[in-house]
């Protein structure tokens, strides 16, 4: 993109004023096409976020994220810590989704998809236009003193951001905890909960604070993936992006005149009325080009258009659009870089799919205890294994019991020999294997044994079993 005349705004940002001290954003009432369909979205993507964690598959949460127990549902699928390789690569393929996300599309995961963005644009501030009215009134209202309008507006606000908080605080609960055990806690009452109640009021007073002070601050400073947009974008990304060349022609932007006739002065169609500035929610000028702070929440693109369409103008000042698209009329091409990641992202996911449907819903792991050789009992030898059974079903296994394939031999279990395997359990032990040392051909034989519930075989575990080199 051209040089602009003026880059100074590239040494400060949006929320902060010449002081450095932090400057209150007053977005405009977005309205359009555009936010229409944000809402739909928005909305649509809200439900999801609230229901999932009380969602059952199969009896699993559809989403749970315990790192206290170390227990995960993706999709409703249980991950164990013995499984935290597909959790990794579940991870991995996200992050390269969003990644070929923004080179082709931006930064348009902020603007549509984000749950920060969603609850502050789509529930917070329509809440506060609600009571405190738009720009105007918001602006005229932080500047009066405070009486008692100021304190009835600002105290009824308030208050219901706490509620909404409260509320936020318990769903990201659910997603730590499991919502089953969020309930039961809910039903015995705060007092025989005081820990939860603690973390529940840290949660709450976290988001009251996002979402009441530190706001837009989230995506401009505390969020990473701002900066990842300095690596991520080149010229053929498509963005929010204003149209200088329109725009500003040859003599550049001016106020509208219906007597003026633009094209043969030469000023470019923006009229410079600021709408694009103040609607946009991170208090930043489109204008300057591709920022950091631009969410893509595409608020510009519809008040631009409106402005547009008043003074008899084409829309489309500000759109989706690369800045090959706006300086050369270049159109979309999937380049090779789009390429490299789609490839990388197939792959990944095909991996994925693989190693979930081979993952088993039992495992079992059945390993000699370490330090331990071999036992001498007559013609017998003995070796001594632990073993670890893990039920990642949603039934109870009420008749856990082994056998050993393919050879003679007796297995015994330290305890119990049939045993019981809760859901979502583990049980862990340990037992002896006696063989002939005439049916063993080598001082490693490799031993397969089966672990049933029942009369149904759940799992076979293979394992090594040592003996003397020689029996002469």
């Amino acid at each position: 993109m051209s040089k602009l005349p003026d880059e100074a705004f590239r040494d400060t940002i949006g929320t902060i004023d010449e002081e450095g001290n932090r400057k209150f954003i007053f977005p405009k009432k977005p309205s359009g096409k555009f936010y229409d369909y944000r809402k739909w979205v928005s909305y649509f993507l809200l439900i999801i976020l609230i229901a999932n964690p009380f969602i059952k598959i199969n009896g699993n949460q559809f989403m749970l994220f315990n790192i206290m127990e170390r227990r995960f549902n993706i999709f409703g699928f249980p991950f164990w810590p013995q499984d935290f390789y597909l959790f990794v690569l579940f991870m991995i393929v996200g992050v390269v989704f969003v990644i070929l996300f923004t080179v082709i599309f931006g930064r348009i995961f902020c603007g549509w998809i984000c749950p920060q963005t969603i609850f502050l644009e789509m529930v917070f501030r329509r809440i506060e236009y609600w009571i405190e009215g738009d720009r105007g009134a918001q602006i005229r209202l932080s500047k009066q003193e405070w009486n008692a309008e100021k304190i009835r507006k600002k105290g009824i606000k308030w208050f219901i951001f706490l509620i909404i908080s409260f509320g936020i605080a318990n769903v990201f609960l659910a997603y730590l905890i499991g919502s089953d055990k969020l309930l039961q806690m809910i039903e015995e009452g705060p007092i025989n909960n005081i820990s939860t109640l603690i973390a529940l009021s840290i949660f709450t007073g976290v988001f009251y604070f996002i979402f009441v002070w530190f706001r837009e601050q989230v995506c401009i400073i505390a969020c990473p993936y701002g900066r990842l947009q300095g690596v991520l974008l080149d010229n053929k990304s498509i963005n929010v992006a204003y149209d200088f060349v329109r725009g500003e022609k040859e003599t550049g932007r001016a106020k509208f005149n219906k007597q003026e006739d633009r094209d043969a002065s030469g000023k470019g169609d923006c009229i410079d009325c600021k709408q694009c500035v103040n609607v946009c929610p991170t208090g930043i000028d489109i204008r300057n080009g591709t920022q950091l702070e631009c969410v893509n929440c595409t608020a510009c693109i519809d008040e631009c258009d409106v402005i547009m369409e008043n003074i008899g103008l084409p829309k489309g000042l500000i759109r989706y659009a690369s800045e090959d698209e706006i300086e050369q009329k270049l159109p979309f091409k999937f380049t090779a870089r789009m390429k490299g990641y789609t490839s990388i992202l197939v792959i990944l996911v095909g991996i994925l799919l693989g190693l979930l449907f081979l993952r088993t819903e039992v495992e079992a792991t059945i390993l000699r205890l370490p330090g331990q050789l071999f036992q001498h009992k007559g013609d017998k030898i003995s070796n001594v294994f632990t073993y670890k059974i893990i039920n990642k079903t949603n039934n109870d296994f009420n008749d856990i019991h082994f056998k050993l394939e393919g050879i003679k031999g007796s297995l015994n279990v330290v305890g119990k020999q049939h045993f019981i395997v809760k859901k979502q359990g583990m049980n862990e032990g340990t037992l002896f294997v006696e063989i002939n040392q005439y049916l063993l051909e080598s001082d490693k034989t490799k031993l397969k044994i089966e672990v049933y519930d029942g009369d149904k075989k759940i799992e076979t575990s293979t394992t090594n079993f040592l003996s003397p080199r020689s029996f002469d």
